[in-house]
């Protein structure tokens, strides 16, 4: 079932939302070769509980950290190592806060020193189709829209999307209904209502869509050992259209 959020309710996230992205801006000042993922992860934590927030995945179904770091060719749900960055990989930083209940949750990929051009252009690409996918987000369209507008761009470009794993409804937990796929037919599935909440969050791979599992349970990893960028926001449809939640 989809819930539907109140105005309150939105502010709510929203307030969440705006200390996730005040995170991420301080993250992008921290990215440099040399640094560790580590170091990332214990800086959220501190930034959290300085603005009164809380690491909401930390303990989820057992994952132990309060960040996702994915680096080069990990999808996603990659663990915060000791393993210093170099210049030319990229980190996916993911992240969901709890504040005073509300959640909002975000990735972003950030560039470590100088990256070549495909890399450079997968990232432009990846933030591009979110951006368009947000653009479909207004009442009476479809889920199914989301993920065209995704994967239409994303393939187009010569990239490919990953199928695995798909956005989601979120509100005090932190998945819900619907379902968000990033690829799909438009004018299929569930269609858009003033009060969903829901992220979206294209995993766009250099090579296949396809992904392979670490033997930790978590990390996915594209299956060729191609690049993996993901850019991800948590929005709520309003009756003026799709309202950034996350906005940096």
């Amino acid at each position: 079932m989809i819930v539907l959020k109140s105005e309150r309710e939105i502010q709510a996230m929203h307030e969440s939302g705006k200390i996730l992205a005040a995170c991420h801006r301080e993250i992008a000042k921290l990215i440099k070769p040399g640094v560790t993922t580590w170091e990332i992860e214990e800086f959220v934590e501190g930034f959290l509980k300085k603005h009164g927030a809380k690491p909401e995945q930390k303990g989820y179904k057992g994952y132990q950290y309060a960040t996702c770091a994915s680096i080069n060719e990990e999808i996603c749900h990659g663990y915060p190592r000791k393993t210093p960055l170099e210049n030319g990989d990229i980190v996916t930083i993911d992240m969901v806060v709890n504040y005073n209940g509300a959640l909002s949750d975000s990735a972003w990929t950030y560039k470590v020193g100088n990256v070549s051009k495909e890399t450079e252009r997968l990232l432009e690409v990846t933030e591009e189709s979110l951006y368009r996918a947000i653009e479909v987000c207004v009442p009476g369209n479809r889920i199914g829209d989301i993920g065209h507008a995704i994967q239409s761009y994303v393939e187009g470009e010569g990239f490919s999307v990953v199928r695995d794993f798909i956005g989601h409804g979120i509100g005090n937990v932190i998945h819900e209904s619907p379902e968000v796929p990033h690829y799909g037919l438009p004018h299929k599935g569930p269609r858009l209502k003033e009060g969903m909440v829901f992220t979206i969050e294209p995993m766009v791979n250099v090579g296949t869509y396809k992904s392979v599992r670490d033997p930790n349970g978590w990390t996915a990893s594209t299956a060729d050992g191609e690049y993996s960028a993901q850019y991800e926001h948590t929005i709520a449809i309003t009756k003026d259209g799709a309202l950034i939640l996350t906005k940096q």
